[in-house]
């Protein structure tokens, strides 16, 4: 039996395409110039939620079980909801213990829900800073909070 020696490629030839990292750098030098010229011109930010009036809100404690399981409680300890398949207050309780790991914070400290006078619903963490803003995620998520809110 003999062995073939096999080939590899030549050292001398480029990984990367170099018109892919032309077009990459062009990418990379346009934004970096739309944001000096937004930063340069002081123009209003877009995307950033339109402050209103608290006109409600309630602060809760979520619990995770698992993957998909979570408890919701009031202030006081008493029981709002139990949920195995929680759906999207799990993925809320996920994004919020998250942001207290980094932040080294208590991951069973109240967390707020609040909407405002121009229809927001918003959940806050007054101890990392972290939010979301519910009704970005769809009717059917915001509902779910909506529930917690009028729960007593």
């Amino acid at each position: 039996m003999s062995m073939q020696a096999q080939t590899r490629p030549s050292d001398d030839k480029d990984m990367i395409p170099k018109p892919l990292l032309l077009a990459m750098l062009t990418l990379v030098l346009a934004s970096l110039g739309v944001v000096s010229f937004s930063v340069l011109t002081g123009r209003d930010q877009v995307g950033v939620p339109k402050s209103a009036e608290i006109v409600a809100e309630r602060s809760i404690i979520l619990q995770g079980g698992g993957a998909q399981a979570v408890t919701v409680r009031a202030i006081d300890g008493t029981l709002l909801m139990d949920l195995p398949h929680g759906g999207f207050v799990t993925v809320i309780q996920n994004g919020m213990e998250r942001a207290r790991l980094t932040a080294g914070v208590n991951k069973f400290l109240p967390l707020r829900i609040v909407e405002y006078s121009n229809g927001r619903l918003t959940a806050l963490d007054d101890h990392t800073g972290w939010s979301v803003e519910l009704g970005a995620f769809g009717s059917d998520n915001r509902a779910a909070f909506e529930r917690l809110m009028s729960q007593q």
